[in-house]
Formats: structure tokens, sequence, C-alpha cells
């Protein structure tokens, strides 16, 4: 089950961006970066329609979530395909909890494979990882 289009960081721009001035998580099985969203950064203080409005297209935008899994994981593409699938679904079930606007990179850590991590720790990591980054909704 992929992630809707809404949801997909995808361009190079979008990573850079995230690896550069993100903060950082790190678990045993994965590392978490997060780039807050821009209203929470830079507030508006003009005047109140700019601010209303910042804000108001802020929330809109949806979290956009990118998966980085090297080869050092694993040289099989098979086994870091099926990694990516179960990161994939743990995340799908995590989406109704985040806050908007965020950009989010999962990097998978190289234990993961020799592991043999299945999708039930991944979601444990990915929640402790979120709330340690104050990623969930209300948090933030």
């Amino acid at each position: 089950m992929a992630l809707p289009k809404a949801n997909r960081l995808k361009s190079r721009k979008d990573f850079q961006a995230v690896f550069r001035e993100g903060i950082r998580r790190h678990g045993s099985y994965l590392t978490l970066r997060a780039l807050k969203p821009l209203h929470s950064i830079k507030p508006v203080l003009d005047t109140a329609t700019q601010t209303t409005q910042a804000t108001d297209s802020a929330h809109l935008a949806s979290t956009r979530i990118g998966i980085s899994i090297s080869t050092k994981v694993s040289k099989r593409a098979v086994v870091r395909n099926r990694i990516k699938r179960q990161i994939t679904a743990a995340l799908h079930n995590l989406l109704p909890k985040l806050s908007p606007g965020w950009r989010l990179v999962v990097i998978v850590k190289p234990t993961a494979a020799e592991s043999k991590c299945v999708s039930p720790q991944f979601l444990q990591e990915l929640e402790q990882l979120l709330a340690q980054a104050e990623v969930f909704d209300g948090n933030s």
C-alpha cells in the first residue's frame, strides 16, 4: 500500500532541505529527519490578514514523507524493497495522527536488514521517533 501522492516527498531539493535544516531523531533501526512547517518557524507579523493567510495555507499543506534506504542496508534490491514496503505500511497507519505541513525523511539503518526486523517493530519505532520530534497532531 503506497502513500498518497500528496504525502510523498519526491524532489531532490526537498530531500536536501530536510537533510540540511531538519532535526534528527535516532532509533535502533531507523533515523528520522524532520523539517517543521514554515508557519511555525517564521510567523508573519505585518498585519492580521497576512498572518491568517500564511497559517491557513500552511494548514492545507499535507505532511510529505520520503524513505531513504542505502545499498549499505542490503545489496539485494528485493530486501531493500521489502523493508521500504513495511515502513510505508507503518507510515500509512500513522498518517491521520501527523500534523500538517511537516517534511519527513525516514532513513533505514543496516541493523534493520541484519536483525530481520518486522512491520510491528517499524511501527513502534516510528511512533517513538515521531513523538520525540513532536510531529504528532497537537504537539507542534
